[in-house]
């Protein structure tokens, strides 16, 4: 029973971010939403912005907006403190996005479709990751990420963001990411 409500509740939130990728999409914009959620709460909102031609930027992803929403409105709260907090994001986390999510303390992240091309949420922190990891040796057990301890969830209303990417990517209108990885592997999908 726990686990049924659980779903319920990832779906619940799921289609809130669903519901911004959607809007995206209406503008022209590649379709990524993104709600923080604290509780029953909404507590930051946003949407990928910037990919239409000739306004291209890769700073302001779904996550990032939402995050800056999050800390405008006073970092509100549902219930507890920021470990109460689970990101949704219809499109798995970039590595820039990923960051961000850990050093603002959200502990939970749950996603519906995976970026074949720029995912991060598979990433093995307890891995150094610089070149200087061989020089501080045993000190690298304190690396920020490996200590965060995320929970993440992938495939949550999947096949519903899919149906936004494949619609994104098949505009002949539109340009972003056509040609990458992301593209292809969007519209081989049936």
């Amino acid at each position: 029973m726990a686990e049924e409500q659980r779903t319920l509740k990832h779906e619940k939130w799921m289609s809130e971010a669903l519901n911004l990728a959607a809007s995206a999409l209406s503008r022209g914009v590649f379709p990524v939403g993104c709600v923080l959620v604290s509780g029953d709460l909404i507590v930051g909102s946003g949407v990928r912005s910037h990919t239409m031609s000739g306004d291209v930027n890769e700073l302001d992803h779904a996550e990032v907006c939402a995050l800056r929403d999050w800390i405008e409105r006073g970092r509100p709260l549902g219930h507890g403190n920021n470990t109460d907090i689970t990101a949704y994001c219809n499109l798995e986390p970039c590595l820039m996005c990923l960051g961000a999510l850990i050093l603002n303390g959200i502990k939970r992240i749950v996603y519906a479709y995976e970026d074949v091309m720029g995912g991060a949420t598979g990433l093995d922190f307890l891995r150094p990751m610089t070149g200087a990891a061989g020089k501080v040796g045993c000190l690298f057990n304190d690396n920020l990420y490996a200590k965060s301890h995320v929970e993440i969830l992938g495939g949550v209303k999947r096949k519903e963001s899919l149906a936004f990417f494949k619609r994104f990517f098949s505009d002949p209108a539109q340009s972003y990411w056509r040609n990458s990885l992301l593209y292809k592997y969007t519209l081989e999908l049936s």
